[in-house]
């Protein structure tokens, strides 16, 4: 299986927004694939608490904005396995929506600190183990709006943008020492944010994508499967669109 490695080692994959959405689909696609789950979630409890109990993949709750609890919690998840973090899926975001003249100072801080930020507090908790072993895969989930720009969001566009050119960075750095470092960029997927748009907004959304649908989560979690493979080693620095040609570079 694709999570075994030679003398049948588990990989272990740790999922960041892991317990709902696109975070669940990945979560779940990869322990199809073989790789020991961990996922981490911070504010909703009943829904992790039902993740848990339909998968059996533990799920532990922090702030991942949050530089310190990073650190803690992913020393308590390798504590609590006996096995380091192997692949990192960075995929914990929010939004705050707002035209920028309207735009307060902590809608701009909270979709930053959360959508790019966490990236590096995550990342930096598993990067020195990674470079020590000689083996990693991270994976950063950005955005089509990351690429193409939206209205109303130049929190989110500016935070999912500054993914692309972190995930870029750190692949050049981290190349050597045997780590690939990928992005995934999705359209409108099928998820509870996408389902609280305005019917009439999504509409016109979709109307946009020459495949005339939304995604659904486990097509976005396909892409990461692919990038984390074994066989993937010599895939790094890169943004994978998975958004039906509505953007194409």
């Amino acid at each position: 299986m694709a999570g075994t490695v030679e003398g049948n080692a588990v990989r272990v994959a740790l999922v960041t927004g892991g317990t709902r959405g696109i975070g669940a689909a990945i979560a779940r696609r990869l322990r199809q694939e073989g790789y020991r789950l961990v996922v981490v979630y911070h504010g909703n409890d009943a829904a992790a608490e039902a993740f848990r109990k339909d998968t059996g993949i533990a799920a532990y709750k922090w702030d991942v904005a949050d530089f310190d609890a990073c650190q803690a919690g992913v020393k308590q998840i390798v504590s609590d396995l006996g096995q380091p973090i192997d692949i990192l899926v960075n995929n914990a975001g929010v939004t705050r929506d707002a035209v920028l003249h309207k735009m307060t100072r902590e809608q701009w801080r909270a979709v930053v600190d959360n959508d790019l930020g966490a990236c590096f507090n995550m990342s930096r908790a598993v990067i020195e183990a990674m470079r020590d072993r000689g083996w990693g895969r991270i994976v950063n989930i950005a955005s089509v709006n990351g690429q193409k720009g939206q209205f109303g969001q130049t929190n989110y566009s500016s935070a999912k943008a500054g993914v692309i050119g972190f995930t870029k960075a750190l692949a050049l750095e981290s190349a050597r020492k045997g780590i690939t470092v990928n992005a995934v960029a999705p359209g409108y997927t099928a998820t509870e944010m996408v389902a609280a748009i305005d019917p009439k907004v999504l509409e016109s959304i979709v109307a946009q994508v020459p495949l005339g649908r939304l995604a659904r989560p486990d097509e976005i979690a396909h892409a990461v499967a692919f990038l984390v493979h074994e066989q993937s080693g010599f895939i790094t620095g890169t943004t994978l669109s998975v958004n039906g040609g509505q953007y194409m570079l």
